[in-house]
């Protein structure tokens, strides 16, 4: 064996940007060893397509590195996949990728794994259930509550940082929000992301930024009472215990540079009050973590750009932002394949 991690990244809805983007890692000398999960004939059509001249060679736990090659792991599709054409035949197809990468992290044969896009839709329209990657790898893993976390660079040239931005709540309507954000949810969601910060991010002592629900952070009750009735009072008992917690913050200010530079990382509520800032901020090269699992996983940050699949003008940007992610994970925490 080589020493170096072996990462998984799946390729994601098939007809999609997902297999293209795969083949841009291979322009890229990686530290590690690169497995595409995907159906092989796709993953060199797509390539071609796009104009690029990709060496992939069949996945072996025992290969050698080879510059410039990637191996993939062939799960064959139900049915040839379309560049922009969605097909439920391929919905089982693509959480066969998932559980494949998924399985082999857990085994100890992959050192993390790295997610293209999936077409939630089509995946629901095959009779699937399935909201997202964060909520089937945790059941996959049988993890009982995961936190879903974005992250990127951001600032001028030479003056970069990182933007880390978890979320209370994830795909939930706006109404449902505030009835969520219980006590007790709230407390796993900060202790996952206060220990993945030191596990996973090797950052000895995390800085945590926490949002409000309501505009002001509440304005003393006048604008809502969940930052009095929950919020505040679960920051000042977990503050006992050591944690270094900010907040309740306003979050129309939360995200001025001047806050941000007392935090580690930001807690926001729900999905659209903290990633339309990150994604501003970093879209391009922003990366979508999983906090929380028994595994490593990492994700793009955009979805499956269906209109642009084929076409060779997808940025694969944040393919590889997350791969580096996954990389610096596993460094953190000292993980080989």
């Amino acid at each position: 064996m080589s020493g170096l991690p072996v990462i998984a990244v799946t390729s994601g809805e098939p007809a999609g940007i997902g297999p293209e983007l795969c083949a841009a890692l291979a322009t890229r000398d990686w530290p590690a060893r690169l497995v595409v999960l995907g159906d092989a004939e796709l993953l060199a059509e797509r390539a071609a397509a796009t104009g690029r001249h990709v060496v992939y060679r069949p996945y072996k736990p025992d290969n050698a590195p080879m510059l410039g090659a990637l191996e993939v792991l062939h799960l064959p599709l139900a049915r040839a996949a379309q560049a922009g054409r969605l097909d439920v035949a391929n919905a089982a197809y693509v959480l066969a990728l998932l559980d494949r990468a998924c399985d082999g992290c857990s085994a100890g044969e992959f050192a993390a794994m790295v997610t293209a896009p999936v077409q939630k839709s089509v995946i629901n329209d095959a009779g699937i259930a399935f909201s997202g990657h964060t909520e089937y790898l945790a059941e996959r893993t049988g993890t009982p509550q995961v936190v879903m976390m974005l992250a990127g660079e951001h600032g001028p040239a030479g003056d970069r940082s990182w933007l880390r931005v978890a979320l209370a709540s994830t795909h939930l309507p706006l109404q449902q929000v505030s009835d969520a954000l219980t006590a007790a949810s709230l407390e796993r969601t900060l202790r996952i992301l206060n220990a993945d910060l030191r596990d996973k991010f090797a950052i000895d002592s995390p800085r945590i930024l926490v949002a409000g629900l309501n505009p002001h952070a509440g304005e003393s009750g006048h604008m809502g009472h969940e930052e009095i009735d929950v919020i505040e009072p679960l920051l000042e008992r977990l503050r006992g215990e050591g944690m270094q917690l900010i907040g309740p913050l306003p979050a129309d200010t939360l995200f001025v540079p001047k806050q941000l530079q007392r935090g580690d990382a930001v807690l926001a509520m729900y999905h659209d009050q903290g990633l339309p800032v990150l994604k501003y901020a970093t879209f391009g090269g922003g990366v979508n973590i999983t906090l929380g699992l028994p595994i490593l996983r990492s994700s793009v940050d955009h979805g499956t750009a269906l209109d642009l699949a084929g076409s060779g003008r997808a940025d694969a940007g944040s393919l590889f932002a997350a791969v580096d992610c996954a990389l610096a994970m596993t460094a953190a925490r000292g993980v080989q394949a």
